[in-house]
């Protein structure tokens, strides 16, 4: 279903002001991620001076890019690695400007470079593809002003981290599974097979759907509304159905084989897993699913697609929740493995971020 984009509230587009001089902009590339590759560097450090790039191997090394991203007062900071790669920046960034020396500063715009494996949310602002000179144009075109505008992404916070998504469930199991394929498959020639694209088809193949054909997906779960205000059931059109589920109420009780929230619609690959999310101001849009694997299979492109709602998807607006499950679960945010949880809280962040978008546009 498209949105009317009258509804849609914190993914619209602003219009990027006339600049009298050319923003400052750095780019910030995770090294371990598979299309950071040394090439890719070197042709970045074309269009950015060796000041302004910034290659992290580590979350320490996050910490002081962050800390120098703020000093510096950049406007926009690009991020190369995925989605994960912006979760992590993000949330160190709004943990540095919590310090009191930096508490009057402002964050930077961020700019998306598709450079990750499932690249959500280079899909929602149009980033361009890797071939050619499209990740170098994107730079040049966000430095130069020549952009259409930026857009107002809300964030969650599970765990402490910033993200536009994360998961209890199947799509956590998927996620940890790709991780144990990268881990015991990808190495030596392997490598590149088993660590994209592929790493997530071998998981799927290998792990993920022989375990769910051998095991019952769904477990007893409760979900419960937090204190931040009503939560909203909503019907297969976005509209609202029934009445407000009030604060520390029950959203839902029964068997769950996934608990997903986003403030985005995308998870990667384009997947539209939250086809909701965006249409009410600092709002998430919670998914909760038990569906059976042949079922998921038999109808993967409207799913994919946002456009298949069984009687088994539960969708809601909300502003906090607390998921319980009946034992340890999969957990993933913004498309890392996170290892396994019985309890978590997904709430939408005070802070949100502006993101450079490509999108030919304007709402």
């Amino acid at each position: 279903m498209l949105l009317r984009p009258a509804q849609i509230a914190d993914l619209r587009i602003f219009p990027a002001p006339e600049a009298s001089a050319e923003s400052r902009v750095a780019v910030v590339l995770n090294a371990n991620a598979r299309q950071v590759s040394k090439k890719v560097v070197r042709a970045l450090s074309h269009v950015v001076s060796e000041d302004d790039l910034f290659v992290s191997h580590s979350s320490v090394q996050v910490r002081r890019v962050a800390q120098t991203l703020i000093d510096r007062k950049y406007q926009i900071v690009f991020c190369g690695g995925g989605d994960g790669t912006f979760s992590l920046l993000v949330t160190e960034i709004f943990h540095q400007l919590a310090r009191p020396a930096f508490q009057r500063r402002r964050p930077p715009k961020f700019g998306i470079l598709r450079l990750g494996t499932g690249n959500g949310l280079a899909a929602l602002v149009g980033a361009a593809p890797t071939r050619g000179d499209g990740i170098l144009d994107d730079v040049l075109r966000a430095r130069a002003g020549e952009v259409p505008g930026f857009r107002r992404l809300d964030l969650l916070l599970a765990e402490g981290r910033h993200t536009p998504f994360a998961g209890l469930g199947v799509d956590g199991k998927l996620l940890n599974d790709f991780v144990w394929v990268k881990n015991s498959l990808g190495k030596g020639p392997l490598k590149a097979l088993f660590s994209g694209t592929g790493g997530y088809f071998s998981a799927v193949a290998l792990k993920t759907l022989p375990h769910y054909l051998t095991h019952s997906a769904s477990v007893e779960c409760e979900v419960t509304n937090g204190s931040k205000g009503p939560a909203f059931r909503l019907g297969a059109d976005g509209a609202i159905i029934g009445e407000p589920i009030a604060p520390g109420e029950p959203i839902f009780r029964g068997r769950l084989m996934m608990a997903s929230a986003g403030t985005m619609p995308y998870y990667g690959f384009a997947f539209r897993m939250f086809p909701f999310a965006g249409q009410r101001r600092a709002m998430m849009h919670l998914r909760l699913g038990e569906v059976s694997t042949p079922s998921v299979l038999a109808n993967l492109p409207a799913l994919w697609n946002g456009r298949w709602f069984p009687t088994g998807i539960h969708d809601f607006h909300a502003r906090e929740v607390t998921i319980r499950f009946e034992k340890p679960m999969p957990l993933q945010i913004a498309g890392d493995a996170e290892g396994y949880r019985e309890e978590v809280s997904f709430g939408i962040a005070p802070e949100h971020v502006e993101l450079v978008d490509f999108n030919g546009t304007v709402n």
